[in-house]
């Protein structure tokens, strides 16, 4: 894999944003090998991802962001710069399900996935065979109407002494705190089974069987406080019919939710997913 510099910025749209950023790397001898752009007319918004290669400039991350400062400043952008060699900490938490801890530990495994996964934090112990024989640490930490309080404190100390930048609720079936949410805010990426803003909360699946739809689906999103209603960052669907039960719902869904999380996955560890309000732009 080639070594990139990735370049993601968002600021208030005007006329010269492209222009400094390009010669700003061009003066230094910047190769851009990926470069995307988006404005939010509505929003007056403007949206930048650009991937450098880093032998081509003369300097680190420190002395770079030290010389792009004054642009920084100039254009009052919320920016960041990553190095593809710094592998992103991924801290997977599940519950029984396991078809999205497969899909992930699979797509890990054959290097699909450009991350490390210090550890697996689980509510059940049932797939602590399955991610051993993969040689991640799996902690069971229970969570009981009378213990959340001390279970939450256990998995925040095990997210910190994984130095996890990311957290994955891969069919994790309990409410993330408050607290929590705040602290890893658009670090918490959680897969719904449902169509969002459609069927939140339990049994989605059900409650669309119920309601007689003919399109399921899954989204991918971030956690926020408010349950399942923070910023998408991608969906999927497939189509049923009034002869699916609502376990052929569930069993169709699977697959549907191993997709979508996965991309999404993919997308946030790649930087390339930018959080503006309760919405993303996603350069995929």
């Amino acid at each position: 894999m080639e070594h990139t510099y990735t370049l993601v910025i968002s600021c208030p749209d005007r006329v010269g944003i492209v222009a400094k950023v390009s010669n700003f790397l061009a003066m230094y001898g910047g190769w851009i090998t990926e470069a995307s752009h988006h404005s939010d007319l509505d929003a007056n918004q403007f949206f930048m991802r650009h991937e450098i290669r880093a032998d081509s400039l003369p300097f680190g991350l420190e002395e770079f962001r030290t010389a792009f400062g004054p642009i920084a400043r100039e254009f009052e952008m919320n920016w960041r710069i990553t190095d593809s060699n710094t592998r992103k900490r991924v801290v997977l938490m599940c519950s029984k399900d396991s078809h999205c801890m497969v899909d992930l530990l699979y797509r890990w495994q054959s290097g699909e996935l450009n991350c490390d996964i210090p550890c697996v934090i689980s509510n059940h112990d049932d797939m602590r065979s399955l991610v051993e024989w993969h040689g991640i640490p799996y902690h069971h930490v229970p969570v009981m109407k009378d213990n959340k309080e001390a279970a939450y404190a256990e998995v925040e100390r095990l997210i910190e002494e994984a130095q996890a930048d990311t957290l994955v609720l891969a069919r994790y079936m309990q409410i993330i705190p408050p607290a929590l949410c705040d602290k890893y805010r658009h670090q918490i990426i959680n897969i719904h089974h449902s169509f969002l803003p459609s069927f939140v909360g339990a049994k989605p699946y059900h409650q669309a069987w119920e309601r007689g739809v003919k399109l399921i689906g899954a989204t991918c999103h971030y956690v926020t406080e408010e349950l399942d209603a923070g910023p998408i960052i991608d969906q999927d669907i497939v189509r049923v019919n009034h002869r699916h039960a609502a376990q052929d719902m569930v069993r169709l869904g699977r697959d549907v939710e191993k997709s979508v999380l996965a991309r999404g996955l993919a997308w946030h560890i790649q930087d390339r997913v930018l959080v503006h309000g309760n919405k993303t732009v996603v350069f995929s």
